[in-house]
């Protein structure tokens, strides 16, 4: 295994010029950069990767060097020590991987056009110019970019632009910054701009290809979010301008570059007048995480990636911070429960998962850390611990003083939990240590003793095998009974006499009331009881975190699977979207304990149709006047489940509604859109429909559409076609590498299909590695197999397929998990079936 070289400490950039020339027509890249910078010895090193470099000089004069491909180096050899002006020539290659300098193509009214765009997050701007490519090396950049220009297009850089010479865009020279936020875009391009109450211009860029209305939704969200960080930080936002750029072909779901933010375009571009509220939610999110970037994370920058988290985890808690501000009748903190805590609870419970901050030895393994339920989601959550024991006062003014202390400069964890401390008077640290610095989370059990002692004990929580060594956390307990401490840091705590303290309190015993704490909590039966007697009392995050809590510990099986069928028809008549989220994953994953086309499906058919009616009958398939958010969310939700369970009238009266819209699929609502074009290509499929469908997708513009079609054509019944469609997985022009995960999930999670799905990924694996290999999402094509999979024969094929992969650079754990995952749950169903299909014939009506 390769290890990482580190260069700053041998030579410290101060400044960069950049000379940048793309000739998009000959995919070629000229450049000159220029380094002002101290060596510490005459032999130092800079990062290139996949560059051909024909001179370096030194103060003037050539000096000797050498490409270390590998090392992914230029070693350059000074006559001596000390401040050094380096001037590097090379050129290269554009590439369409989505790294470095790329092309992002796209039609316009047939015409297929193309922008060019940069990601250079995590170690990719070295492959557009030589530099120290590591966070810790700030400096200053002056970008002069040339191009082959056309009239009329657009020329967008982390900086204002200063002048153009001689077809030459000069660039005003940024702030001291990583290398890897500098970026900078061109093309024929659309815009719609406004300004924040301090003054700095915001901007919202895409293709010509899309509506301008698509752009008002986010230049909005952009605008107030800036305006409601600068108070929130108590800190003004660093820079002249702020652009929001749509990029066609986008790996990520959006990247932070300072002061030109690239967006995959579903994250950044909606129709105003037809997007369901929780796509407007997921785009204003994005958008806030983003912008919360621009100071934690890039003002103050993690001094190398293992704090990784710094940035991320921070910034996808202030999202929800900054929405739920700006738009309080959305309650994204319920979305927050939906989507970041429970992918952090699945994943986290799986041994052998890294931890939030994890040591980083081989450079393929930096990319391997963007693990989204555990840097991103999970880390969100222990901050949403931090804040809930600061409260914002002092979490504002530990931030500030971060900031000034920090600012243009990199920080670690504990400068964080320092700035924090001193704000609050609490030892951040010691409590946050326990769950950063170590994998996995505890399950909470609270038991009434054969004495009458209400007892609370913790334990590591595992989904599968799991080895326990003992691990303990620090719990903020959040109980609703005064006799729990604020945290709980034993490995057992005896609280005193239940039957007093439940007549004092007057009701049923709770731990980690709203669901803050990364816990799962596991009552004895007379404690769960008397939580189920009066739930309706609880608020719908607490409801939900009973089933939510229930399902893992059913996945783990510490209780029985099979106990958990009444309680599904206890929550059924729910209002609550989040309530029903969780109502119907559990549904859902009862599928994996009945044989596809057997009695036992027929019967969970029959289960989906009872738990379904009262919601459909209620809210109909279309919205109606007068609805509220969680209407609007629930319909979706409820007709997916009412589609399974193959309600004649209901499939009849979706199909009645994509007839009324057939010459206008586009104009459907959107909030069922992508059910209707489901149920099209169940129950009344075709060669014509499927061939329509494909042609829109490969013609749209409207990306929302777009991710739509891409739910609904993969669940083709016809071999043929699924056949026709895997013969698309690999032609750019119809679908792109960045949205081939979806495409691939969508036919593996068809089960009459799925071995078409299986057996293109094995056999076309090394073109997959070819195309995206060296992406962060790269692994997640190996996640997503594994959440399907479920039966021993599925986890042996998959064992004799990824195994041997196990020296690959980055995949190692993944593969390892993974094969934990499918074994838990193969292993789950062997011992639960029979229960199972017996509680679900008593609870069929």
């Amino acid at each position: 295994m390769a290890g990482i070289e580190r260069f700053y400490t041998l030579f410290q950039p101060e400044h960069y010029d950049l000379f940048i020339d793309v000739n998009r027509e000959r995919k070629t890249i000229n450049g000159t950069t220029k380094i002002h910078g101290h060596s510490s010895q005459a032999n130092v090193a800079v990062n290139q990767k996949d560059l051909q470099v024909s001179q370096v000089l030194a103060n003037g004069s050539e000096v000797p060097f050498t490409t270390d491909n590998e090392a992914e180096a230029i070693r350059i050899e000074l006559p001596k020590a000390g401040d050094v002006d380096l001037e590097i020539t090379y050129s290269a290659s554009l590439t369409d991987t989505m790294m470095g300098i790329y092309p992002s193509y796209y039609e316009v009214d047939g015409e297929k056009k193309q922008v060019i765009g940069t990601q250079f997050e995590t170690t990719f701007a070295r492959q557009a110019f030589p530099g120290i490519d590591e966070p810790e090396a700030k400096a200053t950049f002056s970008l002069a970019l040339k191009f082959d220009e056309h009239d009329g297009e657009t020329v967008l850089a982390n900086m204002p632009e200063d002048r153009v010479e001689d077809g030459v865009h000069y660039f005003k020279p940024t702030v001291k910054m990583s290398t890897y936020l500098v970026a900078f875009a061109f093309g024929d391009l659309q815009s719609k701009l406004t300004t924040t109450k301090s003054g700095v211009e915001v901007g919202v860029f895409a293709t010509k290809a899309h509506q301008p209305k698509e752009l008002n939704f986010a230049l909005d969200i952009a605008k107030r979010s800036i305006e409601f960080y600068e108070d929130f930080y108590q800190t003004p936002y660093p820079l002249p301008h702020s652009w929001q750029l749509a990029l066609p072909d986008f790996s990520a779901g959006a990247m932070e570059n300072w002061g030109l933010i690239t967006y995959r375009e579903a994250y950044l571009l909606l129709d105003p007048d037809n997007t369901p509220l929780e796509t407007k939610e997921l785009v204003a999110t994005v958008i806030a995480h983003e912008l919360a970037h621009q100071w934690f994370g890039d003002l103050v920058t993690m001094k190398w990636w293992d704090d990784l988290w710094l940035n991320e985890s921070f910034a996808n808690m202030m999202e929800y911070v900054a929405i739920d501000a700006l738009q309080p009748d959305w309650k994204v903190w319920e979305m927050f429960q939906t989507s970041e805590v429970p992918m952090a609870l699945s994943r986290d419970a799986t041994d052998g998962v890294q931890s939030v901050h994890v040591e980083v030895n081989d450079p393929a393994e930096i990319d391997a850390l963007f693990d989204g339920a555990i840097v991103y989601a999970k880390g969100a959550r222990m901050l949403v611990m931090v804040r809930a024991l600061l409260g914002d006062d002092a979490l504002r003014k530990g931030l500030r003083q971060y900031f000034i202390d920090h600012q243009y400069d990199n920080a670690e964890g504990k400068d964080l939990w320092k700035a924090l401390g001193d704000a609050s008077g609490l030892d951040i640290g010691k409590i946050m240590h326990s769950w950063l610095d170590q994998p996995g989370y505890p399950v909470v059990s609270a038991n009434v003793d054969a004495d009458g002692q209400l007892v609370l004990s913790q334990q590591q929580f595992f989904i599968g095998d799991g080895e326990d060594q003992g691990r303990e956390w620090q719990i903020p307990l959040d109980s609703n009974y005064d006799a729990a401490p604020q945290i709980m840091a034993e490995p057992e705590l005896k609280l005193g006499d239940y039957q007093t303290l439940r007549k004092e309190a007057g009701t049923p015993f709770r731990v980690n009331v709203g669901n803050n704490s990364h816990i799962v909590v596991q009552y004895d039966q007379t404690l769960l009881d008397d939580i189920l007697d009066h739930v309706s009392d609880l608020s719908v995050i607490d409801q939900r975190q009973i089933l939510q809590d229930l399902r893992l510990l059913a996945s783990a099986q510490r209780i029985s699977y099979a106990q958990l069928l009444p309680l599904l028809r206890q929550f059924a008549g729910s209002h609550s979207a989040i309530v029903n989220a969780e109502l119907y994953t559990i549904a859902n994953s009862l599928k994996m304990f009945v044989t596809p086309g057997t009695p036992a499906e027929q019967e969970l058919r029959q289960f989906f149709g009872t738990l379904v009616s009262e919601n459909i009958e209620r809210l109909g398939l279309v919205p109606r006047a007068g609805e509220t958010n969680d209407d609007q969310k629930v319909r979706p939700i409820v007709l997916n489940a009412a589609l399974y369970a193959q309600i004649p009238a209901v499939i009849k009266q979706v199909h009645a509604l994509f007839t009324e819209y057939q010459d206008r699929l586009v104009e459907l609502p959107a909030d069922v859109r992508a059910l209707v074009l489901k149920n099209e290509v169940q129950n009344y499929g075709s060669k014509e429909l499927f061939d329509r469908l494909m042609h829109d997708y490969a013609t749209t513009s409207e990306v929302n559409y777009r991710d739509d079609l891409a739910v609904a054509v993969p669940q083709v019944t016809d071999p043929q076609l699924a056949e026709q469609l895997v013969a698309q997985f690999e032609n750019a022009d119809v679908i792109k590498p960045q949205d081939l995960r979806a495409w691939y999930r969508g036919l593996l999670a068809n089960d009459l299909n799925q071995q078409v799905a299986w057996d293109w990924i094995r056999k076309e694996w090394g073109w997959l590695e070819a195309t995206v290999g060296g992406d962060m999402e790269f692994a997640t094509f190996i996640t997503v197999t594994a959440n399907i999979f479920h039966t021993p024969e599925r986890l042996a094929e998959f064992k004799a397929f990824f195994e041997p992969k196990l020296d690959t650079p980055g995949l190692a754990r993944e593969i390892k998990m993974d094969v934990r995952t499918i074994s838990g749950k193969a292993d789950l169903v062997a011992a639960e079936q029979s229960d199972v299909l017996q509680a679900l014939s008593e609870n069929v009506q």
